[in-house]
């Protein structure tokens, strides 16, 4: 069996968490059970995403859902189906959207890398207002009446970019979106926890809202949520799903596409790249059945257990230590590692770099190095690299 280290890798301690670059988050053995059992049998993709829908519109509170290949798949897929609804023709034309409306009015303080997800769908993103707070410019923020003011005949929807502090409101730039008959399209893929959100956030009104599924659902990290209208869904699968089939015999189940709304079979829309295997779609759904229910709950104290070891040891080192708490139960804390200056002769930059390239190499939460600041998220560690870790750690932070 082909290995990590058979390869030349030395397998890392991850303390960053869930991020893509390091292979998202820890797969809990029913989760890895289910995509092994599902591995061992077929079914035809359509029925299986049908009954996908079914279960996360349950879960979610909306209409239909689709698993993606990742959140940022689920923004360009959702997009595709704003600028295309169910004609074949627009699908066929894509990521070429003239003729039709394109235009997707964003913050221009949510725009980011990930937006290109939107824009790969062919869409054109019109930037909207100003955060003159972080400018030191003013004190206001993008307002409603700036989205209001974009609007024209070749505008085909809002995209919103959820997180803590996101201004204005989502449901204020819902009701906007929805006066004058505009989709909107959520970016939550770290929205979660709280598994409240998972309802929450569709509850605004929002027409389509993405998650990722390899983050705190746990899921494997190439696969994400679409949830959102039954309309949209319908379209968004038609444009990932493997269309060659005939007409004839063609019988996807209704509640996920109504061959009654198309006048043909699609082509292989733009979304045929991102396709999502039988076993990834059943081990996704296992996840967030787990996610839902609360059972990750029960590992918050061996988390924080994890942090308060590495805490107790670092006393003699040159670092501060500072847990932080998390906002909600289902939330685990993360560790703060301040260097002390003047006791330490490198900077953070310096220390993260040595913890990547000693052995076992360790990757910290990188966000803050700028602030002298290592941080350490325990989300992805196991009883066997805690010790480690903190060993690792003990080293480098000597005065």
């Amino acid at each position: 069996m082909t290995s990590y280290r058979e390869l030349g890798l030395e397998p890392i301690i991850n303390a960053c968490g869930t991020v893509t670059r390091l292979g998202g988050a820890p797969m809990p053995p029913q989760v890895l059970d289910a995509f092994a059992a599902a591995a061992l049998e077929w079914v035809p993709l359509e029925q299986l995403q049908a009954a996908a829908s079914r279960r996360i519109a349950e879960t979610t509170g909306t209409q239909a859902g689709l698993v993606t290949a990742g959140a940022a798949a689920a923004l360009t897929l959702g997009t595709a189906a704003i600028l295309t609804g169910h004609d074949p023709g627009r699908m066929e034309q894509l990521p070429q959207a003239d003729g039709f409306p394109n235009q997707i009015i964003i913050a221009r303080e949510q725009r980011s890398g990930y937006d290109h997800a939107i824009r790969a769908a062919g869409a054109r993103l019109v930037e909207v207002g100003f955060n003159e707070i972080v400018s030191n410019a003013g004190v206001r923020r993008t307002e409603v009446w700036e989205y209001e003011a974009a609007i024209n005949a070749q505008t085909a929807g809002i995209a919103y970019v959820l997180g803590e502090g996101s201004s204005p409101s989502l449901e204020d730039v819902v009701a906007l979106a929805h006066r004058h008959d505009l989709p909107v399209l959520v970016d939550a893929a770290g929205e979660l926890p709280p598994r409240e959100n998972l309802q929450r956030i569709p509850a605004t009104g929002a027409d389509l809202v993405a998650f990722s599924g390899g983050k705190a659902i746990r899921g494997p990290q190439s696969t994400g949520i679409l949830c959102g209208t039954r309309e949209l869904i319908s379209a968004a699968a038609l444009q990932m799903l493997d269309m060659d089939d005939h007409w004839e015999l063609w019988d996807p189940p209704a509640d996920l596409i109504d061959r009654s709304q198309l006048p043909g079979l699609p082509r292989h829309g733009i979304g045929r790249a991102l396709k999502v295997s039988k076993e990834e779609i059943i081990a996704l759904l296992t996840a967030l059945e787990l996610f839902a229910s609360g059972a990750y709950d029960s590992d918050v104290p061996r988390l924080r257990s994890y942090l308060e070891t590495i805490v107790s040891q670092l006393q003699d080192t040159a670092a501060v230590c500072t847990m932080i708490e998390p906002s909600s139960p289902d939330r685990w804390p993360l560790l703060e590692i301040h260097l002390a200056d003047e006791r330490i002769d490198r900077d953070a930059f310096e220390v993260c770099r040595s913890l990547r390239t000693g052995s076992p190499p360790v990757y910290v939460g990188h966000g803050k190095l700028r602030h002298g600041i290592l941080i350490v998220n325990p989300l992805c560690l196991t009883n066997d690299d805690v010790l480690r870790l903190a060993a690792r750690l003990h080293a480098e932070l000597q005065p």
